[in-house]
């Protein structure tokens, strides 16, 4: 969600107005999303990276979500809304920290969607840390090294319950996905927009989801093979 500084530094604002914006296009994406069908979606909310920034304006951004967790936590339990969270949460400010536990809790029956708040993550870091796990336990003997894999693999990070990427949309007229679920962007649709966040509306999502459908998804096969449905080629069942 990529832009909120910059759309508020062009109208004369202090990048916190921008943030502040921004939380508004995030109610709007959550709705749209939920209304259209949408089983998960998953925000970048702050990332590793962020910690950089200024003092004030990464004191903002935790103050936003403490407000957003608290906010829409009825709104979110309503529609089903099942809130969820990847990266590192201890990283996070006492307060910020207690108030997205508070809303996990909180919306942890919701069946109709999954919203994924990205915060203190990296994709990086995360494929990292589930290698290191990996690595422990084969040292301890509860693991052989044959025996890792992507799977294993995905087991072990932070995004573990959720299903890999189908479209990533990224604004603010940058075309990089800066570290946002690497592993799980394998065969993801990317889409880059022009746009800041802020004036991300309910429609840019539908048009994005309807673009998105409008792709043909191989997943390395040829355009045959999908049209007949035909199973992929397995190096390891052929005949003897």
């Amino acid at each position: 969600m990529d832009g909120n500084g910059r759309w508020a530094s062009s109208r004369g604002l202090a990048r916190a107005e921008g943030h502040a914006e921004g939380a508004r296009a995030v109610r709007d994406a959550v709705e749209t999303a939920t209304r259209i069908g949408i089983p998960f979606l998953t925000l970048y909310a702050f990332s590793v990276a962020n910690w950089a920034r200024p003092r004030g304006e990464v004191e903002a951004l935790m103050r936003l979500l403490v407000d957003f967790a608290k906010s829409e936590r009825m709104e979110l339990r309503q529609n089903g809304i099942r809130v969820n969270v990847i990266g590192s949460l201890e990283d996070l400010p006492t307060v910020t920290r207690h108030a997205v536990e508070d809303l996990i809790t909180y919306t942890k029956d919701g069946e109709r969607m999954t919203l994924t708040l990205a915060l203190s993550y990296g994709g990086k870091k995360d494929i990292v840390e589930a290698a290191r796990t990996l690595a422990i336990k084969a040292r301890a003997g509860l693991l052989l090294p044959e025996e890792i894999d992507e799977r294993s693999l995905a087991l072990h990070m932070t995004t573990h319950a959720l299903p890999d990427v189908d479209l990533l949309i990224r604004t603010g007229g940058e075309s990089r996905v800066s570290d946002f679920l690497l592993f799980e962007s394998a065969y993801a649709e990317l889409l880059f927009l022009p746009i800041m966040w802020p004036d991300f509306r309910p429609q840019t999502l539908v048009d994005a989801v309807e673009h998105y459908g409008q792709k043909e998804r191989r997943f390395g096969m040829t355009s045959e093979q999908v049209a007949k449905n035909v199973q992929a080629f397995d190096p390891f069942d052929q005949p003897s």
